[in-house]
């Protein structure tokens, strides 16, 4: 593509780069707020989407090129943030506040909730890629993070009727 047809489709840096993060986390297979009802089933349908968002080719730029231009460009940090991170957040957090209407799960603050899960998928599966060169991670143990975090997290705050 020319330089041209660029500026015609994206008339300024910021509305590419609000297109290049929009299409980075999004996808044909959007995660939806699963059903209410098994806390443990969610957290892996959200956890498992996360961590295939995370493990994007290009994501890793992408997060790079965030953080290298922050300095000059903090417009850019703040809709990478907006248009990415926090729209996935916001559905985990959504989906915490229903376990707890629910009565399924003792969530007081959803927000720190949603927060420590998807710090817990991310800290193993994504940061390392982004400070060592040639980190990578099997899909076995990435089944087995997510899956050690959707434990921790229940373990914490499910709901059991015999207690």
């Amino acid at each position: 593509m020319s330089k041209a047809t660029l500026f015609k489709q994206f008339p300024t840096k910021a509305a590419l780069f609000d297109a290049i993060v929009i299409d980075s986390w999004a996808g044909e297979d959007d995660a939806e707020v699963p059903s209410v009802g098994d806390l443990a089933a969610g957290l892996t349908a959200l956890g498992r989407h996360y961590a295939a968002l995370l493990g994007r080719p290009g994501m890793v730029d992408l997060f790079r090129i965030v953080i290298a231009e922050l300095p000059r460009f903090p417009e850019l940090a703040r809709a990478h943030f907006a248009e990415g991170k926090l729209p996935y957040f916001e559905t985990v957090r959504t989906y915490l506040v229903a376990e707890r209407g629910a009565g399924t799960a003792d969530i007081a603050d959803p927000q720190m909730a949603a927060t420590q899960f998807l710090g817990m998928i991310s800290n193993y599966l994504f940061w390392p890629s982004l400070l060592v060169p040639g980190w990578t991670v099997t899909p076995q143990r990435v089944t087995a993070v997510v899956d050690d975090a959707v434990r921790t997290m229940v373990a914490r705050y499910a709901r059991h009727p015999d207690r």
